[in-house]
């Protein structure tokens, strides 16, 4: 049998949702293929969304008209705002989520998606013509036939799962591993290598004595992930907070010999950001304590995720372990940790559309480009499902700027600099992180994604109107005068110094000890003006405080960004042949030739290529 598409997905995870859902919106007539219906975007580790730097991946996917925010909205069952202790630039989202409800939301919002027909089946063989991809077969039997083909595999390429000395194949606990579509993929000159994650332990809440942990709310303002949807409706609940200890890390290291990350069983390298409890005690042998956070799996389940605690020791020596400490005495497991390897491709080979260099209409996103997390496979998957679209129409790729998003940032971290453990985002990764706040990310990216037909003219509208009245209240509070006599009171109630001049109430707003709040409660005039008829009001008067108290520092990364962008409108692929230019380094010849960068810009990002060599090049284009 021969089914004929625009675009086929390969695997029905987080990269791969947001890819078919992405690409159907645009138009294209496209095909997902999972190997499970039942189990679109499983949260095969925490089913967590969010968190530092991701949670700004979130609110980036869902001004581009991409669905993470919204699922994730809809099964929250604990927000909270990280980093508020600091600037907005590094506030980041996270929420955890109702496992099952995640998944049939995300089918929901599948089913819903005009152009999108899923197709239960595992994919074999690419096929590939005249240095095209032109679709898959799969182990059934059937031929896919398509334009563009993208593959979102995840850990399920070869994938081999690790509890002490025990392997068993596999894509994640219980699911079987795709064997041989990777050799399908390399017989073409894409080179794979192997990557290592983990998961935790999941613990039965009845065996956990709750009384010897500490209990961490959730919050119940309005932020949320979504530019569009409601407030949270499913029960809130707490997660718990406590720590190993000396008994602890004795049991676990008095069986390090049998841990498969230390007895050489395993060869990949594995997170640096989020590393086994093992590498924990070998990395800090000093440390008497790690802690621990004991997070719900969902509203009516008793499975709750141990936090901190992954490991691929053997079984008995997990539970012996945490057993020593005091909440988890008569602790019973649904499952132990498990460490997973699997294959991955590397994303220096891709252009920064995601494209492969060399099979054209061949897209990579998610885990087989070496990352991990959710959040950095959904944007990247979007980013691969838009791109995928637009090839089949022959239209120019989307490309987002380090400056314009996070994904940016991400994608272009993969395609130039490539990996060698798996990547996940920070903010400490984004040069233009003032610029790249989760407040504003529908400022950002909303125009762009309408003005492809990935966002839709309610989500344009909505941000046309919100925008109109940010800039209604930055305005009044710029041309809004202020005299000492009728706020002087009220500053020295909120502990700040009196004023002796008259100023606008952006000046007030600027003074880091007071808030827009505080100053229009003294103000009727300005709490007038705060009034919206938008249902996210408190939403809109934050972005209007922080554009106006953090207006010089925005511009000044602004002016730096543009700079930059000198650089990135110096396209310089396929004006050198880097083996003779002998006018820069060795290292730097063999760097470029390998990346082969589209512009000046991302050439001076490539780890190896020096500042003289960017000049150089420079000096070139010029002549």
């Amino acid at each position: 049998m021969i089914l004929k598409y625009d675009v086929i997905v390969i695997g029905g995870g987080h990269a791969g949702c947001e890819a078919a859902a992405a690409a159907a919106r645009m138009g294209a007539k496209t095909c997902l293929v999972t190997m499970d219906m039942n189990k679109l975007a499983q949260m095969s580790c925490n089913p967590a969304v969010g968190g530092i730097a991701k949670g700004q991946i979130v609110r980036e996917i869902d001004a581009l008209g991409g669905r993470m925010g919204l699922v994730t909205d809809a099964t929250s069952i604990q927000f909270r705002m990280l980093n508020r202790g600091k600037g907005p630039a590094v506030w980041s989202p996270r929420a955890q989520c109702d496992r099952e409800k995640f998944i049939w939301e995300w089918r929901a919002q599948l089913d819903r998606t005009d152009n999108l027909d899923i197709w239960q089946d595992e994919a074999c063989e690419l096929l590939v013509e005249n240095g095209e991809a032109v679709g898959v077969e799969t182990v059934w039997g059937v031929t896919l036939r398509a334009k563009a083909v993208v593959i979102t595999a995840g850990t399920f390429l070869n994938g081999l799962m690790h509890v002490g000395k025990r392997k068993v194949p596999g894509g994640r606990c219980a699911e079987p591993a795709v064997l041989h579509f990777t050799e399908s993929i390399t017989r073409h000159g894409i080179t794979a290598a192997r990557m290592k994650t983990g998961t935790p332990v999941r613990i039965d809440r009845r065996s956990v004595h709750f009384e010897d942990m500490e209990e961490q709310p959730g919050e119940t303002d309005y932020h949320g992930f979504s530019y569009m949807t409601a407030p949270r409706h499913l029960k809130q609940l707490p997660c718990w907070t406590t720590y190993t200890n000396k008994e602890v890390h004795d049991t676990l290291r008095a069986a390090i010999a049998d841990s498969p990350l230390y007895n050489g069983q395993i060869q990949s390298t594995g997170p640096r950001y989020c590393p086994s409890i093992e590498t924990k005690l070998m990395t800090f042998p000093d440390k008497d304590q790690h802690p621990l956070f004991l997070e719900p799996e969902g509203e009516d389940t008793n499975e709750m995720y141990l936090n901190g605690f992954s490991s691929s020791m053997p079984m008995e020596v997990q539970i012996e372990a945490l057993k020593k400490i005091p909440a988890f005495r008569d602790i019973h497991v649904y499952r132990p940790g498990y460490a997973i390897e699997y294959d991955y491709f590397d994303p220096t080979q891709l252009k920064p559309s995601l494209e492969s260099k060399l099979v054209g209409g061949l897209f990579f996103a998610g885990q087989v480009n070496g990352t991990t997390g959710y959040e950095e496979a959904g944007g990247q998957g979007l980013m691969a499902g838009v791109n995928a679209a637009l090839y089949c129409g022959g239209s120019a790729p989307f490309v987002l700027k380090r400056d314009e998003a996070y994904i940016g940032v991400l994608i272009d971290d993969l395609t130039t600099k490539g990996v060698d453990e798996p990547y996940r985002m920070f903010t400490s990764r984004a040069e233009y992180r003032i610029l790249l706040r989760q407040d504003n990310a529908d400022a950002r990216l909303t125009e762009k994604a309408y003005s492809l037909g990935i966002a839709t003219r309610e989500r344009y509208n909505h941000w046309l109107k919100k925008k109109t009245e940010i800039e209604r209240i930055v305005r009044y509070c710029d041309q809004t005068n202020v005299k000492p006599r009728d706020i002087n009171d009220a500053l020295e109630r909120f502990g700040t110094t009196p004023m002796q001049f008259g100023t606008t109430i952006a000046g007030l707003v600027a003074r880091p000890q007071l808030s827009i709040e505080q100053i229009a409660s003294a103000l009727p005039t300005l709490q007038a003006a705060l009034q919206t008829d938008d249902a996210r009001q408190a939403e809109i008067v934050e972005a209007a405080e922080i554009l106006i108290k953090y207006k010089g520092y925005i511009e000044r990364e602004r002016l730096v960004a543009d700079k930059m962008h000198r650089l990135e409108d110096i396209h310089i692929k396929g004006h050198f042949n880097y083996a003779e230019l002998h006018e820069i380094s060795t290292e730097g010849r063999q760097k470029l030739t390998r990346i082969n960068p589209e512009t000046l810009g991302q050439a001076a990002r490539i780890p190896g290529v020096s500042p003289s060599d960017i000049n150089v090049l420079l000096v070139l284009m010029k002549r």
